[in-house]
């Protein structure tokens, strides 16, 4: 059903097609609903006026009452700006305007008071404020200032169009008087009553014109709260359908395939790996769909677990598959897994862009006819021409960088849907496990193979250049082999860091050949080369190995006891951590050097003090989380999130997610497909978030 919040944004008064096509494409609003919903992300005291006297460099808005005292144009033609003097009393300070000159001209007097308001700025070591909001200080004006004023998001294009955080206000209160009267509860009475939410018109209205403090901050708790929990509803709900419905095929027996790859392993399973393997045995063996996450610190054994997984598929007539989001990691996929099968006779192909036409062709078919059993490979795997005799398990690593139609494809290439298992290296903290994989029952591998040994992490800056070089001769005389990760490969103007071409080029007047051998693996080589490099070092045939992070997941070197990061301050924690793992994978004592500038932000420090302190990835993610948000990990919706994050901060609002997820499974429990009267309004509004993904398209998608 059609509410007026579904109207195009173009119909607002003020807005018009212009505006409207701006406004879809800088910011994604092209309803009210999406206006409405476009909260501030921040907000200024309006009530309070500073003196010019008390301007410091650390305001972000300042607010000010006093008279022109001169205006001037100055400069010609394109470049021409007016500069208005603008006195309190306590100083002075310069308006200044570089477009719509002439209506400002006429706007502006010598005389008159006015309230302006905008962001301080120094030229010239004197203070200015560029298209500051200026209005007369009529009594009207000063009595609509409210306590605190809204700051909304905005893009230059926008504001050049005259899109200003003033626009956006008009733009809402517009909106507000049109449809606050049309906006109904969106959560049913005993639910507010119960957590003392502030009613949904209440919250909207106080979002975007605070009447207090105490105002805004219930309406966030209210907001914030609805967020999360029809989302938590939404996957906790996916979730129970899919363990009610009977659509998984039954692996019923554990035979030789199983049986000969686990005994020929070469050392004992960890208490950690066994305990998850006992989870996916049940699982597949309980005629639902499994949907699991495996996540694992670096170096934990998921392959292994994935290979004996595929075992069980084998051992019950099915294939299985293990798609990787990189060349690289497949190939380190199959090359494993070809180790690991071995004994059990079972047969692995790799398909990949790089894969040749003809080797394709014997693929494709041995898929057909079921002869190939395990296939490795990247998105090649979803191509229209990749066809199943019976896919069974599907094994995605690192599943954040694949996209939800991807996945489906996938999906779409078996009858029934397969059982599922996502791999991640990245330790990802409980409250963001909650919300990208919800839907999903969760395994831990948190125990580390025997012979692992921590991996020893040294800050050091550009003055140890020196002692590093020494330190690199000193591994490579005893055998080892050496990383150095830089974050740039072109030189770019605005970055002073050191990038991969420069660094290449030193590492080789360092370490010269033939004495040395050095090899360079990033993004923008040809697949061929990068393959080749990565070979070379991989076969110890090179002692050094120049990368980008292209190597951060996936690259396993059990030679190499080494790993440099240069400017380390431009990575995440979690992505240092990553880089760090690529090391210590052999039985030699390894070590991570983390090579900064001299001047580094509180934030920088504080990532590479944690760096050397732990090796704890969970403590690192839960860290960077906090340290940097969400970003890395949700990304867009490809992600995994069912959708943006309007005002709730999964960093920051950890105590309300558990609390929504402990409601959505206690109204759950009692209705699982939420259909008693009470509950009508909640399946209601997952419709209308279009969250109410039928349990077909979900299994394809989770």
């Amino acid at each position: 059903m059609s509410s007026i919040l579904d109207s195009d944004i173009k119909y607002l008064p003020g807005v018009g097609p212009k505006r409207a096509e701006l406004l879809n494409k800088e910011l994604g609003i092209s309803t009210f609903r999406d206006l409405l919903y476009n909260f501030p992300f921040r907000y200024v005291d309006r009530s309070r006026f500073y003196s010019i006297r008390e301007i410091d460099s650390s305001m972000a808005y300042i607010q000010l009452r006093g008279r022109i005292t001169r205006i001037d144009k100055v400069g010609q033609g394109r470049s021409q700006r007016l500069v208005a003097r603008f006195s309190d009393g306590t100083g002075s300070i310069d308006l200044v305007f570089f477009k719509g000159l002439k209506w400002i001209e006429e706007k502006l007097q010598v005389g008159p008071e006015y309230v302006v308001f905008g962001k301080p700025a120094t030229f010239n070591r004197s203070w200015n404020l560029v298209h500051p909001e200026i209005d007369l200080a009529t009594e009207e004006r000063l009595s609509q200032l409210g306590v605190m004023m809204g700051v909304y998001s905005s893009t230059e294009k926008l504001h050049n169009a005259g899109i200003t955080n003033k626009f956006f206000e008009k733009m809402v209160g517009t909106l507000l008087e049109r449809v606050l009267g049309s906006i109904e509860e969106t959560l049913p009475a005993w639910i507010r009553e119960e957590k003392h939410l502030a009613p949904l018109v209440f919250s909207l209205q106080n979002i975007h014109f605070p009447g207090s403090i105490q105002d805004l901050s219930r309406s966030q708790r209210r907001l914030k709260f609805e967020e999360l929990f029809y989302l938590q509803l939404s996957l906790l709900r996916q979730k129970s359908i899919r363990m009610r419905a009977d659509s998984g095929v039954v692996f019923r027996r554990i035979g030789d395939y199983f049986n000969k790859t686990y005994e020929a392993l070469p050392f004992p399973l960890t208490g950690a790996q066994k305990r998850v393997l006992k989870e996916i045995r049940a699982d597949v063996a309980s005629g639902k769909q499994m949907n699991r996450l495996l996540q694992g610190d670096v170096g934990s054994g998921k392959t292994l677990v994935a290979v004996l997984a595929a075992m069980m598929a084998l051992d019950n007539g099915y294939q299985a598959c293990v798609m990787a989001p990189t060349e690289v990691l497949a190939n380190q996929h199959y090359q494993s897994m070809q180790k690991f099968l071995a004994p059990s006779g079972a047969r692995v192909a790799l398909l990949t862009g790089s894969t040749k036409a003809k080797e394709r062709e014997l693929i494709h078919a041995g898929l057909l006819d079921g002869s190939v059993q395990i296939i490795v490979g990247t998105h090649a795997l979803i191509e229209d021409t990749v066809q199943f005799r019976h896919l069974a398990l599907a094994v995605i690593d690192e599943q954040h960088r694949f996209g939800v139609e991807q996945r489906s494809k996938l999906w779409s290439k078996s009858a029934v849907a397969p059982h599922v298992l996502v791999m991640t290296a990245t330790p990802i903290p409980r409250t963001l496990a909650m919300t990208l994989y919800g839907d999903l029952d969760v395994s831990v591998l948190d125990e580390l193979p025997p012979g692992r040994k921590p991996v020893e992490t040294v800050h050091w800056t550009e003055t140890r250049r020196g002692d590093l070089h020494n330190f690199m001769r000193q591994q490579i005389a005893l055998g080892r082999q050496v990383f150095v990760v830089y974050p740039l490969i072109k030189e770019s103007e605005k970055m002073d860091y050191k990038n991969l071409e420069e660094g290449y080029l030193h590492i080789t007047e360092a370490f010269p050949a033939p004495q040395y051998k050095t090899a360079v693996v990033h993004g923008q080589q040809k697949t061929e080369n990068k393959a080749f490099d990565m070979d070379l070092f991989a076969r110890g045939k090179a002692d050094i190995l120049v990368a980008t992070s292209v190597i951060e997941v996936g690259v396993d070197v059990p030679n190499a006891s080494v790993m440099v990061i240069e400017s380390a301050e431009r990575f995440g924690l979690s992505q240092l951590h990553q880089l760090r793992g690529r090391v210590g994978r052999g039985a030699e004592k390894s070590y991570c050097i983390l090579m900064t500038g001299y001047k580094l932000s509180n934030e920088s420090k504080q990532r590479i003090e944690l760096m050397c302190a732990t090796s704890d990835g969970f403590e690192l993610a839960e860290a960077d989380l906090r340290m940097r948000g969400p970003g890395d990990f949700e990304g867009t919706r490809q992600s995994g999130l069912a959708f943006d994050l309007h005002i709730a901060d999964l960093a920051k609002d950890s105590p309300a997610l558990v609390e929504v997820r402990s409601l959505g499974e206690r109204i759950l429990a009692d209705d699982p497909l939420l259909e008693h009267i009470e509950n009508r309004l909640l399946a209601e509004q997952l419709r209308t978030l279009r969250l109410d993904t039928t349990v077909k398209d979900y299994s394809k998608i989770s």
